[in-house]
């Protein structure tokens, strides 16, 4: 009898998590339940599962209203029901059209409009429904022949009923009290009993078997067994596994020669599970993205597990050897694998529009949709919109939203964290999925309402994980920035220096000799992955010199390892291969590369299968459930009984056996996929390649590309390092973006703040079609800007051509705009410049670096160093730190980043500085020192501290710390402006949410082998 029901998924509106719903129902005996979430299907397969699973028939549909005013709900009589719902709203979503007032002539649809809503003639389908409270209005009604039993639910209890107002409230951004009572639901939408319902309609037994007859020819039911993806490429199954075998073929001849007997075994393995799954189409689909990629001249990377087939190797899909680093089939499909995997392909963030849009077009806008994502309320926006809601003031707000209690306790703030505390984890609103793209074998709109996001392409209403339970297997589309730092540089060099390099033949960079020399002293700051503070020193104390340590290293600096104290141990014996033995000779046989330390999800594997014997594929199945993305306790601890059966027939102890599980189920919690690692330190070297061979087209692609972990002025500080010259925007040699000739950089006009983008558009066009700006006046002429634009490029040396200061330039510029009107005709011949006699002014030298820091943010006419009032700049340089170990030392320096990391002992933060020699090095602040000592912003500081040497790699403990001051800013009087401008300059800051990382006597790994 409950029509009309609606989850949390009815957004900022319902107030009941779907599997409460369904044990709400329960306890009051429910036998027929309809979801009918407002304008979405977001929840009806989880919603139809769970009812199956307590013996309620689900009904399902949507409730459609425009804006706040319900229209009428639908129920859909069967899977034709639900798709003709989807593709009416979609249609209306598509094109941000508001839904008219009656419901279209649905065929597979029941149709039930309010007493409110209800148009003045009916279809066979259609109903009004009467809620019990409006019964005494039938008697006006000529006939009972179309009325339905209508009892709506939303909340549960009074208090979920405030929290329901709490949430129109938000959706509305009004005050609670300006609520009017048409913005909320009735506070009697709760649940009752069916035969309480019932026996309030007992005088209309009509109505009843009105309602009975819906429920009777509402029959949804949906197949969650079979994959919902594209089929086939081609035409059938077949023909689909006979292209993919011809071009498997073909490619493993390219990489592999006719005599390679074991991989030919490999590639034979993988067709047959590939063809056993069923999995071809979605093979070629791939093949067939990455071959159009290839076609416009992009470059791709692909990642993930699927790097460890040899079928996508020889595709051209990834660019690893699974062989070469024995990288487990299985880990990607195996015949116990009900959900396979999908591929991570990262494109340039510049290209990956193009892909999507030939993804769209190529296999239909019918088929294809982005996933959703539910974003949920979070802990800081939940205190800060109930705030809102209750009428808090703005610095009230802020503090609650940094503290849930920061504020005096009162009845207000205790209402705003009991409804924060119920509010936590419900969705607030769907978005787009990052990557995941479905290509549906039927119109998507079978499955779901489609919506229009601000980027431009659908999103179905559902996420990744209802997708995969109802059979899509998405194609992940990523992007990332380090790929359109490598193109950029590589379309630069040919530009600047003639020079065609082909980085995507991998043979040119992977473990390149000088690249290593690099890689060993961490000097890999714009490279892709491996730039980072952190990376940067473990690549230091691993010495690291080729790619397979780089693997290595690539999957340890992940947050689960390092707080695991799998990094600590792995740099340990990597450093001291001669004090440690291994646990077991599998270990030492399999695990050999990373000194018996489990770095890689398929190491799981390799035990499970060479100590417990176990099939590779059932050892993923262990890697999975202890993963936490097994299904349930009952399913690990079947696997943990099959190992331990396994072990046994192996003639292992049972002692010896319970340590490997134990060691096993502490490493793959954390574990990373290997293959995912390969991918990233192949994308590293190629990187590193071009930074040591080009490095200020390096340098400049990295800046326009946006950067990388730093920020602009780090690279440009590169670029000067690597004897790059550079030169503050010009409005006759700098486009929008930093250009390069020769060794001359010119900074685009992106990083001037307080220009806009319309300006910077209009001189570098005005100039391409009508030359050079022969003088200030000129300029005016010809590019309609106001003074502050003006004074923006006066002050950065945009005019520095004409040989004038920048004091005349502003006067002139004030003197030409007085009157000035644009024109967009260009005189045939120029009228001469007019000279103006302007008075002499005196300008500071360093008044330039005042201005480059206020519109860039950093000063590039002169070093940090240079405008500090003292001239003492330290007694040891970051050159001579390792010759500095355990010694007391003081030193002066520049700070580029800090870094924030939670301690047993209280938070610290480790520094990247960069000396006045230019040179990087880094420091750790303890949570005692911190608090005499903060960090007070950007600039020069000047420390005391201990020098540790930590295998190869010194780090300063800092004991003592002042910011020292620059000097009177020149440009200005007054003294309260004098010492501003300094302030804008920021480091790069970086914050940790983690558990402290465990102590050497916490990480539970044996040094010692299991028989000593």
């Amino acid at each position: 009898m409950f029509l009309n029901c609606h989850s949390y998924h009815s957004l900022r509106y319902g107030t009941i998590p779907l599997d409460e719903l369904v044990t709400e129902a329960t306890k009051f005996g429910a036998s027929t339940l309809a979801l009918t979430d407002i304008n979405t299907v977001t929840g009806i397969y989880d919603f139809v599962r769970q009812c199956n699973a307590v013996g309620i028939k689900p009904l399902v549909g949507m409730e459609f209203r425009r804006d706040n005013e319900l229209l009428y709900i639908a129920l859909a009589k069967n899977a034709d029901g639900i798709a003709e719902m989807n593709r009416y709203l979609t249609n209306y979503n598509l094109e941000k059209a508001p839904l008219p007032d009656g419901a279209p002539a649905f065929n597979d649809c029941i149709v039930i409009y309010t007493l409110e809503s209800k148009p003045t003639m009916l279809r066979e389908n259609e109903y009004i429904g009467i809620r019990s409270d409006q019964l005494t209005k039938l008697y006006a009604q000529s006939g009972l022949g179309k009325f339905v039993v209508l009892h709506p639910i939303t909340v549960r209890s009074k208090k979920e009923f405030n929290l329901h107002k709490i949430l129109r409230a938000i959706d509305l951004n009004i005050l609670g009290s300006l609520l009017k009572e048409s913005d909320c639901c009735l506070p009697t939408e709760m649940f009752t009993t069916e035969s309480g319902l019932i026996e309030k309609f007992s005088a209309f037994p009509e109505i009843i078997k009105n309602t009975e007859a819906v429920i009777s020819c509402c029959n949804y039911e949906f197949d969650f067994e079979t994959p919902k993806n594209r089929k086939f490429y081609t035409n059938d199954r077949l023909s689909d596994m006979q292209l993919l075998t011809s071009l498997a073929q073909h490619g493993f001849k390219t990489k592999y020669g006719n005599n390679n007997k074991v991989a030919k075994a490999r590639l034979t393995k993988e067709l047959k599970v590939i063809d056993q799954l069923e999995f071809s189409g979605y093979f070629l689909i791939t093949w067939d993205i990455i071959r159009y990629s290839n076609s416009m001249g992009f470059m791709h990377v692909g990642r993930g597990s699927g790097a460890n087939s040899i079928v996508a190797y020889c595709l051209g899909i990834t660019a690893i050897c699974p062989m070469e680093l024995d990288l487990y089939f299985e880990r990607f499909l195996n015949l116990n694998r009900k959900n396979p995997p999908d591929f991570d392909i990262d494109w340039s963030w510049q290209d990956r529009d193009t892909i999507l849009e030939y993804i769209f077009t190529r296999y239909g806008r019918d088929y294809v949709a982005f996933c959703g994502t539910n974003v949920e309320f979070k802990h800081r926006s939940i205190y800060r919109e109930i705030g809102k809601v209750f009428g808090l003031a703005k610095d009230e707000l802020d503090k609650i939203s940094s503290n849930a209690n920061a504020l005096n306790e009162t009845s207000i703030t205790r209402q705003i964290r009991a409804y924060g505390e119920m509010l936590r984890k419900f969705p607030n609103q769907r978005s787009m999925h990052s990557c995941g793209i479905l290509i549906s074998e039927k119109p998507i709109t079978n499955y779901t309402t489609l919506e229009m996001p601000p980027k431009g392409f659908p999103i179905v209403q559902f996420d990744m994980h209802i997708a995969e339970e109802i059979g899509f297997e998405k194609f992940d589309i990523l992007s990332q920035r380090g790929l359109g730092s490598i193109k950029d540089t590589v379309q630069l060099i040919k530009k600047n220096q003639g020079i065609k390099v082909d980085i995507e033949d991998t043979t040119l960079s992977l473990n390149e000799e000088k690249a290593n020399e690099f890689l060993a002293i961490g000097r890999t700051i714009g490279c892709f992955y491996i730039e980072s503070p952190a990376m940067r020193g473990l690549l230091r104390r691993l010495k690291c010199n080729d790619y397979k340590v780089l693997v290595a290293a690539s999957s340890i600096i992940r947050p689960g390892v390092a707080q695991s104290g799998m990094m600590k141990e792995y740099i340990f014996r990597h450093n001291n291969p001669d004090k440690f033995e291994y646990f077991h000779d599998v270990f030492k046989e399999q695990l050999g590369e990373t000194y018996g330390i489990m770095v890689y999800q398929e190491d799981v594997i390799k035990i499970a299968l060479h100590y417990g014997g176990l099939p590779a594929e059932d050892g993923d199945v262990l890697r999975r459930a202890m993963s936490g993305k097994g299904r349930s306790l009952s399913a690990l601890q079947r696997v943990k009984d099959h190992f331990f059966e396994c072990c046994s027939q192996q003639g292992h102890p049972l002692k010896l056996s319970e340590e490997i599980y134990r060691q096993i189920e502490s490493f793959a919690g954390y574990s990373f996929c290997k293959a995912h690692s390969a991918s990233y330190a192949v994308e590293s070297y190629q990187s590193l390649y071009l930074k040591v061979y080009y490095p200020i087209e390096f340098s400049v692609a990295v800046i326009n590309n946006q950067g990388g972990f730093y920020r602009t002025e780090v690279y440009i500080h590169e670029a000067r390092m690597m004897g790059a010259n550079i030169h503050n925007p010009c409005v006759n040699r700098s486009d929008y973006q930093t250009n390069l000739n020769g060794k001359d950089i010119f900074l685009g006009f992106m990083h001037l703040q307080g220009l806009q983008l319309n300006v910077a558009e209009k001189i570098v066009a005005d100039r391409e079609e009508n030359g050079d700006y022969l003088s200030l006046e000129n300029f005016i002429k010809r590019v309609e800007v106001g003074i502050e634009g003006i004074q923006t490029l006066i002050c950065i040396g945009a005019f520095r051509f004409t040989g004038k200061t920048k004091a005349e330039l502003m006067i002139a510029a004030r003197l030409l705009l007085i009157n000035h009107k644009p024109s967009k005709n260009h005189l045939l011949i120029e009228e001469p410049i007019k000279n103006y006699t302007l008075p002499v002014l005196d300008r500071d030298p360093l008044e330039d670096a005042f201005d480059e820091i206020e519109l860039l943010s950093f000063p590039t006419s002169c070093s940090p160093f240079e405008i500090l009032q003292t001239d003492y700049r330290g007694e040891v340089f970051a050159k001579d730190l390792l010759q500095h170990h355990k010694k007391q030392i003081k030193m002066l320096a520049y700070l580029i980043s800090t870094k924030h990391v939670p301690t047993k002992a209280g938070d610290m933060f480790f520094g990247t500085w960069i000396d006045v020699n230019g040179e990087y090095f880094d420091t750790a602040h303890f949570a005692n020192s911190l608090k005499r000592f903060p960090f007070l912003g950007g600039g020069i500081y000047r420390f005391t501290g201990k020098v540790e040497v930590d295998f190869h790699f010194p780090t300063i403990t800092v004991t003592e710390m002042y910011k020292e001051p620059f000097v009177a800013d020149p440009r200005f009087s007054s003294s309260d402006k004098k010492f501003e401008v300094q302030n804008k300059l920021k480091p790069d800051v970086s914050m940790t949410n983690r558990k402290p990382y465990p102590q050497e006597h916490e990480i539970g790994l044996p040094r010692k082998s299991a028989f000593n």
